[in-house]
Parts: structure tokens; C-alpha cells; sequence
């Protein structure tokens, strides 16, 4: 596949300032596939400033001619869907299906989505005696991870430009192919010149630059906590907005009436999908007492089917395998039990992780509160409902989780008192309206939706 050479800054694909590069690998085979540039500071200027100078234009578009580029720029990505999806496979290691179906996919349905609200959202309201306009927010610096490169692109950009805001986009160096094809996919959708940009670098350079930028008005960042804090700091210096998307150790509640095969299935595929690296996997898995052992069997047998290589496929580099391979060997040593998987690499070559299940995990073992980002599964036993909802508020993160119960009301209201953003009853589907988004150090803000247009917004106040 054919990487450009530079940055799309201000409506054209222009040099980098440095002579730097970033080789992406495919982590299936451990092969350099392509070199992109490594933005600079000086880049990530040009762009903000590219950004500032579109910004009054695109803010004064009509929302309905807004609603029309968003929707001409779902189209465009829905016909290179496979070319997408091929090209997430190749710098992610996806298997194919997984990539056709959610990482070319997922970012169809989102684009329509802020297509469809950008022309139905009421940006200005009458209040008593005041009329209220809500209005862009402005330069946006969206700073987005590998796991899922086209859909947190879209995710951020799409509610940003259906806001009227500009963008400048740093994608995740692991991934930034896919990032320069939705570049390509904004300029065939007729976007104004500057209203999105791109700059592909390492986080500490380009990613920190974009971060401080003082012409940024809002910081929209989706990766780990460690690095949201220190984005979170920077932008509270400037009084800068920003949304977090951050870490998750979410649990999956199966109550006693569930239907413990169903659960535990679902269980395990939602886990085992994107390889495990994803934010909001239900990776503790809570069973009661009476029926652990059987839950523990079928995880087992369920997990079995998950085949490096073929089903699932690796984890995006080196030092995240071996991240996670720490992480099995720490449980481990701190006493889980091992009933499938282990820290042996499964393939000669490739960046895979076997496809790992625990049991007699209790909730102060490290592979219980810490985010492992790889296909693990602690299952945890509860004795009865309310040590279950100590165990799965019991850690610092809030972002997802689900429960099963034949009751769907018993369910809900379990749901109901656990402290995360977004629950799944029964096997929920993904529904692209829903606000997406943690409590506690999950994040701050939402995506997707009308909340997620929210955060791109400001408010004015008129009295008459």
C-alpha cells in the first residue's frame, strides 16, 4: 500500500518539516510495510494554523450544508470499505472479517449518524425571555489511539465537524495508514480546505505540541490514563477544554437466574475480539458461588475456540505483547489459577498473545484492577448481589460493563448502581447513539450521539 510522504495541511498534502520517519509494521509478521513522516512542532503549527484560518467559514456554514459533507464523507468511506479494511489488517493485524465488519463498518454507521443529527440538532433555542445559541467550540486537536484508528477518528472528527468546529488530527504512530486514508476520504467528500488536517508523529512530539497548542481550544484524546492525565494538566493550565476517553477494567456481571452459558460465551467473544485491545472489554467476570466451577468449564472450552492466527489475531507490537505477557505471568505469581492460555508465545513469528483465561481471581490481584489490553479473562466469584457490586465498583476505572439475568428488570436495576458509563443487558447491542463514555478515571466527557456533538459545543446566551 502506497503511504504519502507528508502532512494534509490546509486542503493539500505538504512536506514535513523534519526528515524523520516512522516505520509501520505489520504486527502479523513483523514486516515494515510503509514510512510515514514524524510531525514536528512546526507541523503541528501549520495546521492549527490552517485549522484557525478555516475556522469562521466552516462556523458559518449552515447546518444542513455541514449535514451534506458529513454525509458525502460517509459515502466515500463506505465505498473504500474494503480498501480500509485491508489497510487496518495490514498495520493493526485484525483478521479480515473483524476488519470488514467493525473497523471498516462501525465508522459508516457513526458518520451517518452526525450526517443525520448535524441537520436536526437545534443549535438555537428560545429559554424564557432568553434566546440560547450553541455554537463551535472551535480549533480541535483530536489525538487518537491504534486500537480502533478509524472508528476513533470518526468518533471525533464527524460530531466536530457537524459542530462547525476545525480539526487537527495526530493518529496513533502504530496506525497512521488508515489515518492518511480518511484524509484522503475528507478531500473526495469536498471539505473546505482546512477544516481538517492531518499530522502524523510520536505522542511525546507531535502529540504534546497539538496538546499545548495555544491557538486549540479543545483536547479530544482517547488512550490511556496515564497520558490523559498529563493532558488534562497541560490543557488545565491553559483553562483549554478537553474530552477524555481513557482506561477500563470493566466487569461482567452474570447474577444467578442468567442463562450461564450464554453469558459466559458472550462473555469470552467480547474479550477475544480486536485481540483483547479494547477499552471497554468485559474483562472480569463476576459468577456467584453455586455455579463458578461450571463457569469456569465453559470459559475454558468457549476460549478454546479462539485461535491465534485465525480467529484471533496479535497485538499491535512488541512491547504490548510483552506487556501482556507480563501480566499472565503476574497472575500467576500472585496466585491465579491458570486454566487456559499461559505467557508462551503461541506463534513463531507475530506479535500474538494466547488467548488466556483465570480463575480463583480475587480483587486485589493486579490482573484484577489494572488494565491488562490483551485477550485475558479473570473470572471472580461473588457470594451474593452485594459482594458481586463490591467487586465490580471495587477499581479505579468506569467505562462499561454488563449483566445478565433472566429478569431484564433485576438486571437494570443492578446496572443501575454500578459506577460506569455504559452497561449491556442481556448481550446489548452496540447502538452508535449512545453516549460513550467513564466515571472515575475512565475519562471525562462523552462520544457518540447527541452528548457526543455536546462536547464540541458552546453556549450563548441571549436576553431580550
Amino acid at each position: 500500500m502506497k503511504a504519502h510522504n507528508g502532512m494534509y495541511i490546509g486542503g493539500a498534502w505538504r512536506p514535513a518539516a523534519g526528515a524523520d520517519t516512522i516505520a509501520v509494521l505489520n504486527p502479523a509478521d513483523e514486516q515494515v510495510i510503509a514510512h510515514v513522516p514524524a510531525g514536528t512542532a512546526e507541523d503541528v503549527d501549520a495546521a492549527v494554523r490552517a485549522a484557525r484560518a478555516a475556522l469562521p467559514g466552516w462556523a458559518a456554514t449552515p447546518p444542513a450544508e455541514r449535514a451534506a459533507r458529513i454525509g458525502a464523507l460517509r459515502d466515500v468511506l463506505a465505498a473504500r470499505k474494503d480498501e480500509i479494511a485491508e489497510t487496518v489488517t495490514a498495520e493493526l493485524g485484525s483478521p479480515l472479517p473483524m476488519s470488514q465488519m467493525v473497523h471498516a463498518g462501525v465508522p459508516v454507521l457513526v458518520a451517518g449518524s452526525y450526517a443525520e443529527l448535524a441537520a436536526t440538532y437545534a443549535f438555537e433555542e428560545r429559554r424564557g425571555n432568553s434566546t440560547v445559541f450553541l455554537e463551535p467550540v472551535g480549533v480541535v486537536g483530536a489525538i487518537t489511539p491504534w486500537n480502533y484508528p478509524l472508528h476513533q477518528i470518526v468518533a471525533k472528527v464527524a460530531p466536530a465537524l457537524a459542530a462547525g468546529c476545525t480539526v487537527v488530527l495526530k493518529p496513533a504512530e502504530d496506525t497512521p495508514l488508515t489515518a492518511q486514508l480518511f484524509a484522503e476520504a475528507t478531500e473526495e467528500a469536498g471539505l473546505p480546505a482546512g477544516v481538517f488536517n492531518l499530522v502524523t508523529g510520536l505522542g511525546p512530539v507531535a502529540g504534546q505540541a497539538l496538546a499545548g497548542h495555544e491557538d486549540v481550544d479543545l483536547v479530544s484524546f482517547t488512550g490511556s490514563t496515564a497520558v490523559g492525565r498529563r493532558i488534562g494538566a497541560t490543557a488545565g493550565g491553559a483553562v483549554k477544554r478537553v474530552a477524555l476517553e481513557l482506561g477500563g477494567k470493566s466487569a461482567n456481571v452474570i447474577l444467578p437466574s442468567a442463562d450461564l452459558a450464554k453469558a459466559v460465551n458472550v462473555g469470552i467473544a467480547n474479550v477475544m475480539s480486536n485481540s483483547g485491545q479494547t477499552c471497554s472489554a468485559w474483562t472480569r467476570m463476576l459468577v456467584d458461588a453455586e455455579r463458578y466451577e461450571e463457569a469456569v468449564a465453559l470459559a475454558a472450552a468457549a476460549v478454546a475456540k479462539y485461535v491465534p492466527g485465525e480467529r484471533v489475531g496479535p497485538l499491535v507490537n512488541a512491547r504490548q505483547q510483552a506487556r501482556v505477557r507480563g501480566y499472565i505471568e503476574k497472575g500467576v505469581e500472585e496466585g491465579a489459577r491458570l486454566v487456559a492460555g499461559g505467557p508462551e508465545a503461541p506463534l513463531p513469528t507475530g506479535y500474538y498473545v494466547s488467548p488466556t483465561v483465570f480463575a480463583d481471581v480475587t480483587p486485589e490481584m493486579t490482573i484484577a484492577q489494572e488494565e491488562i489490553f490483551g485477550p485475558v479473562v479473570s473470572i471472580l466469584k461473588y457470594e451474593d448481589e452485594a459482594d458481586a457490586l463490591r467487586i465490580a465498583n471495587g477499581t479505579v476505572y468506569g467505562l462499561a460493563g454488563a449483566v445478565w439475568a433472566a429478569d431484564e428488570a433485576e438486571a437494570v436495576a443492578f446496572a443501575r448502581r454500578m459506577d460506569t458509563g455504559q452497561v449491556d443487558i442481556n448481550g446489548g447491542r452496540f447502538n452508535p447513539l449512545a453516549p460513550f463514555g467513564g466515571y472515575k478515571q475512565s475519562g471525562v466527557g462523552r462520544e457518540l450521539g447527541e452528548h457526543g456533538l455536546a462536547e464540541y459545543l458552546q453556549t450563548k446566551s441571549l436576553q431580550f
